[in-house]
């Protein structure tokens, strides 16, 4: 897609050296956090390898382009962004265990597992679950208290019972069986959406959006989370594993359903492309203050890894 595919020039905007940027200051929290107590036990050694082994960080940047999106700053969201990368971390740890995809490569490094003990990754994955909403509770502030509580509500919801783990539920269900499509969308809109939702909400509800962007921002973060898990589809089947980080063609050894299985790869790409378009068009009413969140969904379906 053109990076000029709406009423807003993106061609001035470099999102690398963005996204290099927010990097850089999530990752110095991110280790901060996790090094606080120089605790150098077998735990933290396997939380601190995975949470700190690379990877993209687009939910923490999510997080901190829709707080600029709706005039708020990076450090109105700082906390919120690394507990949501923690989660994210937490189920990326606990998706490659071998009860469930059975991974071993994860951003390019041997999963946590595999690495340490399947016991350590278990209790790694549930210490940074833990550790994020003691993060998103230790907030000392006089006058954004219920805002903070909104959010802790919001990303609890997201990553839980009925949220990103009901999806993660469902995924494994439907190996070997036949779903539809509206299930396949169901399941990704729990297992990969509600995270990233829960990401430019939380963004915009701290950055003091107003009730009408965050509803715009509510669908745009809709319709980015089903792309960004059809191109992960994508790139299981195509990509490259030395690029990606991780294995490719696991979900059809798995039998698992995924859009390339459902709608062919062009078919697929396709979809994407449309579900991108209707992203940017619910951003038309705001300013250039929101081009990170342009330049963020076509990334997601133009990505390697």
């Amino acid at each position: 897609m053109n990076l000029k595919n709406s009423n807003h020039d993106l061609s001035g905007f470099d999102l690398y050296s963005y996204i290099s940027n927010k990097n850089i200051l999530i990752n110095d929290a991110l280790n901060k956090i996790i090094n606080s107590s120089r605790d150098s036990s077998l735990l933290t050694r396997a939380m601190s390898y995975s949470l700190l082994s690379g990877g993209k960080r687009i939910r923490p940047v999510l997080c901190i382009a829709a707080s600029e999106a709706v005039g708020g700053t990076e450090f109105d969201v700082l906390p919120a962004a690394c507990a949501l990368e923690m989660i994210h971390t937490y189920s990326l740890i606990h998706d490659d265990l071998p009860a469930m995809d059975n991974d071993t490569l994860r951003r390019g490094k041997p999963t946590c597992h595999v690495t340490f003990n399947e016991a350590a990754a278990i209790l790694a994955g549930d210490a940074l679950l833990t550790l994020a909403f003691q993060i998103l509770s230790s907030i000392q502030t006089n006058n954004n208290a219920a805002k903070w509580l909104k959010v802790i509500h919001l990303v609890s919801l997201a990553a839980g019972y009925r949220g990103m783990i009901e999806g993660q539920m469902r995924d494994i269900a439907s190996e070997n069986s036949n779903i539809s499509l509206k299930e396949l969308e169901d399941i990704h809109s729990l297992k990969t959406g509600a995270l990233i939702e829960a990401s430019v909400e939380s963004g915009a509800i701290l950055g003091n959006g107003k009730l009408e962007q965050i509803e715009h921002l509510k669908i745009y973060a809709k319709n980015i989370g089903l792309a960004f898990q059809i191109t992960d589809d994508l790139l299981n089947v195509k990509g490259d594993p030395a690029i990606t980080g991780k294995a490719v063609g696991s979900d059809k050894t798995r039998n698992k359903k995924t859009y390339p299985a459902l709608l062919g790869i062009t078919g697929s790409e396709n979809h994407a492309k449309k579900l991108i378009t209707d992203a940017l068009h619910t951003l038309e009413t705001f300013d250039n203050k929101s081009n990170p969140l342009r330049a963020i969904a076509l990334y997601i379906i133009e990505r390697e890894r």
